[in-house]
């Protein structure tokens, strides 16, 4: 990518067992997603950022910052939010839980964020019970899809689990008829699992074995898949993936048979054996920024060098600012009520009930859909990230990946694009 801005993958998600845990905690009653709402807001809308990012991931902070930036000030050259400035108000305080509060405080309309997914339940309780919507750019926890949120919650990062369909498709369209899963022992590793096996179920192909590891300690794992005599093997991991393929490779499971998860990809080079994952195959969520989106993007931050989040961060913002256009409100219950009617989304296998009325085609820009709702009709929102298209749960509902390839020097190239639909899963 040109002035080296690359698209680091960095998700940190806390068990799905523990956000169920918490799922009594959040504030509001009644599901604002689908709930009519009257307008009540004060004129101004106002957008809130959380950046909770810090030490070696804090440069994830940048790239959402500037996208935030960029929607904002693209907004407010169309005209704003009923002809006045959209305000964007940076969340301040140590904590996404402190962010909320400070920013509940502040009497914004809409939050983005948070990053990391083991900080998204204490956001959502804060927001929903202050009936503000949070959308995050980056959230992939499994477990939030059933988060108690009041129906205040959405995020336009795919689920973890979508993939799993893609990785199952790579082994069938490599000739697999059959494939062993090696996961690690995690909520990431069980959920994304779990999810392959009933995508292989529902490919036809046969999962001949399904094995557990603990970072640092995948012999076994590694055994045991090569016992099962698999035509492919998924490795799920986050922790010590380059441990788990020398394990695989030790068995005598190599090159184009190993295709690995979103979290164990990685530019292995020389911290594997020659050829170890030649011909491999790897997926990473999202799409390559365009030329365009990453010069408007520069322009905002000149000394920006990653887009990580960026296409996320951006049409959140935008998703909120056209639901408040189409609710010709700014409170947070109006957004909340038409986030999934402009996304293009349905509610329970319907149209979300603040729709207009059916989007002919995808409006592709903020300023596009505008036009088109000024014609009284519906939109579908596609912005840099791809489709959007929220279901009840606030979930998207199309996850795109692409494909990496590996070489004999075990570092991988761009070779393909992949989408999964029902990305949560």
């Amino acid at each position: 990518m040109s002035r080296s801005l690359r698209s680091t993958i960095v998700r940190t998600t806390t068990g799905a067992a523990l956000l169920l845990a918490l799922a009594g905690c959040a504030g509001a009653g009644g599901n604002a997603r689908v709930d009519s709402a009257e307008a009540s807001g004060d004129g101004t809308l106002r957008i809130g950022l959380i950046q909770d990012s810090t030490g070696e991931q804090a440069f994830l902070n940048d790239s959402q910052l500037a996208a935030a930036q960029l929607a904002i000030k693209e907004i407010n050259a169309a005209g704003g939010h009923k002809g006045r400035p959209v305000d964007l108000v940076v969340g301040a305080g140590d904590g996404a839980d402190a962010q909320a509060r400070n920013l509940a405080s502040a009497k914004v309309d809409a939050v983005i964020g948070p990053t990391d997914s083991s900080h998204a339940a204490a956001a959502i309780d804060v927001l929903s019970a202050a009936r503000v919507p949070l959308v995050s750019p980056a959230n992939s926890a499994a477990g939030l899809s059933r988060y108690k949120s009041g129906g205040y919650y959405f995020r336009t990062a795919a689920a973890d689990v979508a993939q799993a369909s893609v990785l199952v498709k790579l082994a069938k369209d490599g000739g697999a008829k059959s494939l062993a899963v090696v996961h690690q022992d995690s909520a990431y590793g069980k959920d994304v699992s779990a999810a392959v096996t009933g995508a292989a179920k529902n490919a036809g192909l046969e999962t001949v074995s399904t094995t557990a590891f603990k970072p640092g300690d995948a012999g076994n794992a590694a055994a045991a898949a090569k016992a099962a005599t698999p035509d492919a093997v998924v490795l799920i991991a986050r922790d010590d993936a380059q441990g788990a393929i020398a394990e695989l490779n030790n068995a005598g499971l190599s090159g184009k048979s190993i295709i690995l998860s979103d979290g164990a990809f990685a530019q292995y080079g020389s911290g594997l054996g020659s050829k170890a994952l030649e011909g491999a195959r790897a997926v990473v969520p999202g799409l390559l920024p365009s030329a365009d989106f990453q010069a408007r993007l520069v322009s905002v931050n000149p000394a920006l060098k990653d887009l990580s989040f960026a296409a996320e961060t951006y049409d959140a913002v935008n998703l909120a600012v056209l639901a408040a256009a189409k609710a010709d409100d700014d409170a947070g219950r109006s957004i909340a009520a038409n986030l999934i009617a402009v996304s293009g989304g349905t509610a329970g296998g319907q149209p979300a009930a603040q729709a207009s009325g059916p989007a002919t085609k995808p409006c592709l820009s903020y300023t596009d859909c505008l036009a088109v709702l000024k014609t009284g009709a519906g939109i579908n929102y596609d912005g840099e990230s791809g489709p959007v298209a929220f279901d009840a749960n606030g979930d998207i509902t199309t996850a795109n990946y692409m494909v990496f390839t590996y070489g004999a020097d075990n570092r991988a190239v761009l070779s393909g694009r992949e989408a999964a639909g029902r990305a949560a899963g």
